[in-house]
């Protein structure tokens, strides 16, 4: 799945368009390396995003083209 699809639909960002953006500015890191949009996530991967001065760091657990909102945190794990 498409690194800006999975953040979306795990609901780490709301919407598809912000979470691209925050690829094209270079905040969000899979496994340590700066991340397109269109990067491929799988399941083990840490995903690694910065909010201003905070960043939060995930395990991807599963991944779902879609999910209802009280799944969507048992897609990944805070690190």
């Amino acid at each position: 799945m498409r690194l800006d699809k999975y953040l979306k639909v795990s609901r780490l960002i709301k919407r598809r368009t912000v979470a691209n953006e925050a690829c094209d500015a270079g905040r969000v890191l899979i496994n340590d390396k700066v991340a397109k949009a269109s990067t491929e996530v799988k399941v083990g991967d840490v995903i690694e995003i910065g909010f201003g001065t905070k960043s939060v760091k995930v395990e991807v657990l599963d991944i779902q083209d879609t999910t209802k909102k009280d799944e969507a945190k048992d897609l990944f794990k805070y690190l």
